[in-house]
């Protein structure tokens, strides 16, 4: 289990899928802090610890984020600057968004 309490299996699945960034999509650089891939829960829930709620994003990208609700950082200025939308993030926020919906 890593320090944010996701199990190492869970770990695994989700580094296998994320490969860059799931809201902007910049290919991950250890050595480039801004870049460096760094754990998200898509919801805000601690709690949540599932494939569908924790990701990879870069850290420009989760520290945009920090503790807004998805729907509304996707209407920052940040994500304005970056391109970011609701069509152009990875399937895992897509159905985030979706559930949300309902």
């Amino acid at each position: 289990m890593n320090n944010r309490n996701i199990p190492n299996w869970l770990e695994i699945e989700i580094i296998k899928r994320d490969n860059n960034c799931v809201y902007c999509g910049v290919v991950f650089d250890k050595n480039d802090f801004k870049n460096k891939a760094t754990w998200e829960h898509i919801i805000n829930d601690e709690n949540i610890i599932n494939i569908s709620n924790i990701a990879l994003c870069c850290a420009s990208c989760n520290s945009s984020k920090w503790s807004k609700e998805l729907s509304e950082w996707l209407k920052s200025n940040y994500c304005k600057k970056k391109n970011i939308t609701s069509k152009s993030v990875s399937d895992v926020i897509k159905k985030s968004l979706w559930i949300k919906d309902i």
